[in-house]
């Protein structure tokens, strides 16, 4: 195919990446490639999806090959040459390795000798994808596969695709430069754009363009990433479409659309770039999301129900000690020690009010000045008052607290003196402890020093 049909079915298949399609045709279009392109950007910015489509679309003999996969340079080198020669693993073989190489030396022979055999004076590519792999194998893989055309003196090119920059796989004598082709973030127009080719069948293409404008006005700040805006917006458009198909809305009412997904967006947008839970799970927490407050803790505690989004991953990841050692942990951070003895008597930790108290509007927020560090026995003297019932101190519970400190919810504070015990302090926000301590009926703002 000639290299101009070529572009237009490029730019109609991939939209925003026009400057990198015509420099990677102008680069590995036949019949003599540049030696080595290194092709680079963050994720999901369309490198793998530009280097395959092209090589598919020009019908250039190529080889794709995941650095990951081929972990070592015997793998890497085997993988090339079954590919070029057509007769890798298979049922045929007993899926056995047809061509055995063992250094680049023998790499070099066997792929010239393929390469003369099999394509004559055609060129071929060898695609290595997740390229920064390749800084782990072997000194000489990197520069020899940089050099390959000048090896093999054949019309081989090497294409690197990673998301780091080149100056990361540098490493001394021997080393030539790639030419580079860089994939920037995608702006707002483009991934509107390409978000846009997923409008369902049902609904017209400017209706899905309104709702992706939607969703990118709340994600498009705090996520980039492609792949996650898709999930997200094809995630929730049966949400956005509900009123339509109830009969309280029709298309053209967008300001009441809005209305009804603002809120499940936002909670949303709590968990970007996490997969706490499935995409089945999430749908049944949308349903469940609009209830009252005491609706939702009745979710929180019901056995095999669906859990509210904003406490899964609180009501998952930790223990039910660990729960409250994290809340006492907070409390010992966040009040002085000198109001203890107020709130954490043995009346349950009733408050006790007091006229020498200084006025709320006077003191300042130990909310903004940041967590303290607390001794472990204070710690655990809180832990006792607020827990319900009597819990023995054993070695399961102190486990816990190292536990805390691994998950990075609390942190050891060090200390110069070897004689005095460690001190901790509490790592996690405000929201945070809040959700935690309501999946222990637990109400955390009463016994806040700034809350009172």
């Amino acid at each position: 195919m000639d290299v101009a049909t070529a572009k237009e079915q490029l730019y109609e298949l991939i939209p925003g990446r026009k400057g990198q399609i015509d420099l990677l045709l102008s680069l590995c279009s036949p019949p003599h490639p540049y030696p080595a392109v290194f092709v680079y950007g963050v994720t999901a910015t369309g490198k793998s999806l530009v280097v395959n489509q092209t090589m598919k679309i020009m019908k250039l003999p190529h080889v794709l090959v995941n650095c990951v996969e081929c972990y070592s340079a015997k793998l890497l080198y085997e993988e090339i040459l079954n590919a070029l020669l057509g007769d890798g693993p298979c049922p045929a073989n007993d899926f056995s390795v047809t061509h055995r190489c063992d250094n680049m030396n023998d790499f070099v022979r066997a792929l010239t000798h393929g390469l003369q055999e099999t394509l004559v004076d055609d060129p071929f590519y060898i695609v290595l994808d997740k390229a920064e792999r390749l800084r782990d194998m072997e000194g000489n893989v990197l520069p020899a596969l940089l050099k390959l055309q000048e090896l093999t003196k054949c019309k081989v090119s090497v294409i690197l695709i990673t998301e780091i920059v080149w100056e990361k796989f540098w490493g001394g004598t021997g080393m030539v430069d790639p030419f580079p082709i860089y994939f920037q973030d995608y702006t707002k127009e483009e991934l509107l754009e390409i978000m846009a080719l997923d409008s369902p069948e049902d609904y017209p293409v400017t209706f899905y363009k309104s709702y992706i404008t939607l969703v990118l006005s709340v994600f498009y700040l705090a996520c980039r990433n492609l792949a996650e805006l898709r999930h997200l917006a094809q995630l929730n458009f049966p949400l956005y479409v509900e009123p339509i198909k109830s009969g309280d809305a029709t298309m053209s009412e967008s300001r009441k659309l809005w209305k009804h997904i603002e809120p499940f967006l936002k909670k949303a947008l709590q968990t970007v770039y996490l997969r706490e839970v499935s995409s089945k799970q999430w749908e049944s927490m949308q349903q469940k999301l609009m209830e009252d407050e005491e609706g939702e803790k009745g979710m929180g505690a019901a056995a095999g129900g669906p859990v509210p989004l904003h406490v899964a991953r609180s009501n998952v990841e930790l223990p039910f000690y660990s729960k409250y050692l994290l809340v006492a942990a907070y409390l010992a951070s966040y009040n002085p020690a000198k109001s203890d003895r107020r709130f954490f008597t043995k009346n349950c930790g009733k408050q006790r009010k007091s006229n020498r108290a200084v006025k709320k509007h006077e003191r300042t927020s130990n909310q903004l000045l940041g967590p303290k560090p607390f001794p472990l026995d204070r710690l655990m003297a809180i832990f006792h008052s607020i827990i319900e019932g009597r819990v023995v101190p054993t070695a399961n519970i102190f486990s816990q607290v190292t536990s805390l400190v691994t998950l990075q919810l609390l942190a050891q504070v060090g200390s110069s003196d070897q004689l005095e015990g460690p001190k901790y302090k509490c790592l996690v926000s405000l929201d945070f402890i809040k959700q935690v301590a309501r999946t222990v009926q637990f109400d955390i703002v009463q016994y806040l020093y700034d809350f009172v």
